[in-house]
C-alpha cells in the first residue's frame, strides 16, 4: 500500500510539474523557445559490488527500467552519462526508449558539462554518482539538498528547470524506496483514507 502511494504521489507531482512548466509560443502552441533548459539528474542505480567499475545488480537493472518508465513522457532530447558501466547501464533504457546515443562526460569537469547543457537548452537526463549529482545541481544553480547516502540511496530524482530569470528545483523519488522519509513526514500520514459506497473505476 505504502509503495503504491509513493508512486501515486510521485506521478501526480511530475504531472503537475510538467503541465506547469511547458513553454508556450506566441501563437499559443506548446514548444521549446530555446531559452528553457530542463535537466533530470539521477545517481546510478544499485551496483553489484564495491569494485572500481562494477555492473548493476539485479535491483539496479530494475531501477534503470523504472527510470525509463518514469521519464517516458518527459520528452528527453539528450542522455548524458559518465564513462562507468553502472552509469551507462542506468542511462541505457532511457536512451533506448528515445532512440538516443548516450553522450559521455567527464565527471571531474562538471563545469564544462553545465556550460554545454545551458548552451543546448531542451530536456536532458544526466546520470552521475552520489557526489557528482548534487554537485552538478548546485553548479546549475539548483538546490542539492542534503548529501546522498552513498551506501544505500539510489532513488533520488532531481528536476531542474532553468529559464533566463530563475532556476527551480524539484526533488522526487522513483522506483523501489530505499531511503527514509523526511523527518516531518510520517508513514501513517500517507495512508489513503477508506471511502464507503461503490468503488470508482
Amino acid at each position: 500500500m505504502l509503495t503504491r502511494l509513493f508512486y501515486s504521489v510521485m506521478v501526480l507531482s511530475m504531472a503537475v510539474f510538467f503541465w506547469g512548466c511547458t513553454p508556450v509560443s506566441d501563437n499559443g502552441e506548446s514548444g521549446n523557445k530555446g531559452d528553457l533548459l530542463v535537466v533530470f539528474l539521477v545517481r546510478h542505480a544499485e551496483k553489484v559490488d564495491q569494485s572500481m567499475d562494477p555492473d548493476l545488480s539485479e535491483d539496479g537493472y530494475l531501477r534503470a527500467k523504472e527510470l525509463a518508465r518514469t521519464l517516458a513522457d518527459a520528452s528527453i532530447e539528450q542522455v548524458h552519462s559518465s564513462g562507468f558501466i553502472r552509469t551507462k547501464e542506468t542511462a541505457r533504457p532511457v536512451a533506448t526508449l528515445y532512440g538516443l546515443e548516450i553522450e559521455l562526460y567527464n565527471p571531474k569537469d562538471l563545469y564544462t558539462l553545465a556550460d554545454q547543457l545551458k548552451a543546448a537548452g531542451g530536456r536532458h537526463l544526466v546520470v552521475g554518482h552520489s557526489n557528482t549529482t548534487p554537485a552538478l545541481v548546485e553548479i546549475l544553480g539548483g538546490d542539492p539538498g542534503s548529501a546522498i547516502e552513498e551506501k544505500n540511496e539510489y532513488d533520488r530524482l532531481y528536476i531542474l528547470t532553468l529559464t533566463k530569470d530563475e532556476v527551480t528545483t524539484v526533488l522526487l523519488r522513483y522506483g523501489k524506496p530505499c531511503s527514509s522519509l523526511p523527518s516531518n513526514i510520517s508513514a501513517s500520514s500517507l495512508e489513503v483514507p477508506q471511502t464507503s459506497g461503490s468503488a470508482l473505476n
